[in-house]
């Protein structure tokens, strides 16, 4: 295959397109922040926490898109900078509440600039009109998936089964699920033996019904 026609199916490749997009991307936010600063998926961990009273880390992969192993790897190795801080849950002693240390919030503070900085780059290399829109599309992939992935959970499928089965229940109470009257009415008259409606059979069997004959004077 000659290289022109490989340059023109991965021009064509969405898969290939957004990988390089991220590529730009990544290029653009390491420059802006320097050596040795917050990675993007520590940043988003930061941002996420920022405001909150304390998150699990369940709402964090769901808050952040990140894996749940690869964010329970970062979370620690975050706690042992010193950036967050993880306690039990009262509610929950099975779930981990995570939140920023003093630390956490000094780094936040520090890189947000930074970082807007390399987003406006990033949208830069696009023409005004096409920024929002830009954005807009990115969002919409990014809903639609997990839109998605949330009805595969086993959770999500068991609660989507329960409301069908209540409502099923539901229905039998209120009495929609019973035949209506007209196809009760409809069964009877199937079974009722039907007169012979051809005209002009006559005989012992005709048991049609006569107007009486008029009486002259």
């Amino acid at each position: 295959m000659h290289d022109a026609s490989v340059h023109a199916t991965l021009d064509d490749s969405p898969s290939h397109l957004l990988h390089r997009v991220l590529q730009i991307a990544l290029e653009i936010y390491s420059a802006e922040l320097g050596d040795g600063a917050l990675s993007q998926r520590q940043y988003a961990v930061l941002s996420a926490l920022d405001g909150a009273e304390g998150l699990t880390q369940a709402d964090l992969v769901k808050t952040t898109g990140i894996d749940r192993s690869t964010l329970a790897d970062l979370v620690a190795r975050m706690a042992a900078k010193g950036l967050l801080a993880r306690e039990r849950s009262v509610s929950d002693g099975r779930a981990n509440l995570v939140q920023l240390t003093d630390e956490g919030h000094a780094a936040l503070a520090d890189a947000a600039p930074k970082v807007a900085a390399a987003d406006a780059k990033i949208l830069e290399l696009l023409s005004p009109p096409k920024r929002d829109s830009f954005l807009k599309l990115l969002r919409k992939l990014v809903h639609a998936r997990d839109g998605e992935t949330s009805e595969d959970r086993p959770e999500k499928a068991a609660l989507k089964a329960q409301k069908k089965a209540d409502k099923s229940e539901k229905k039998k109470k209120s009495g929609e699920d019973k035949p209506r009257k007209k196809d009760k009415l409809a069964k009877k008259l199937k079974k009722l033996p039907m007169p012979d409606l051809s005209p002009g059979v006559t005989g012992e069997d005709d048991e049609r019904v006569h107007a009486p004959e008029e009486k002259t004077a």
